[in-house]
């Protein structure tokens, strides 16, 4: 049975919180990559950042439709849903734009798992982590690779 250390790419390019909005560009740019982690000093995973969040900041702002009651304005997508656009099309750094709500997967499942996660949940890659130390990132490319090596 193939694991995902067997196929994960161990070399990961890899952001931090403090990377700027120009400087990811660049390297999606650049590298031809899609999905970055997101590290701290200890690289440990704090977050995960696509080229999906980056392309949101040159997105219209869409206004929500509002109920006037008495004298209030109630927005229906929620205020929160508002500030939330808000931030990510104004921010300046990874830290910004990036989920922190990560699904990884641990070196030692099987490739079966790993390709059931991506289809199950439009993932295009997955971060690989012992513990909270990331250690490889694992991509539908990879997955595709060990297909064709069988």
């Amino acid at each position: 049975m193939q694991t995902v250390a067997d196929i994960m790419t161990k070399d990961v390019i890899t952001v931090k919180r403090e990377t700027t909005v120009r400087e990811l560009a660049e390297i999606f740019q650049t590298r031809r990559f899609g999905t970055l982690p997101v590290v701290d000093e200890d690289g440990n995973l704090t977050g995960i950042v696509t080229e999906s969040d980056l392309v949101e900041q040159g997105r219209n702002l869409h206004i929500p439709t509002v109920i006037s009651l008495f004298d209030w304005v109630i927005p229906l997508g929620g205020e929160r849903a508002l500030e939330r656009e808000l931030r990510k099309m104004t921010a300046q750094t990874v830290g910004e734009i990036c989920s922190t709500d990560v699904v990884t997967v641990a070196p030692s499942e099987p490739v079966s798992h790993a390709a059931d996660t991506m289809s199950g949940r439009k993932l295009h890659a997955l971060p690989v982590v012992e513990g909270r130390r990331l250690v490889g990132i694992v991509s539908r490319i990879d997955i595709i690779r060990s297909l064709i090596q069988k």
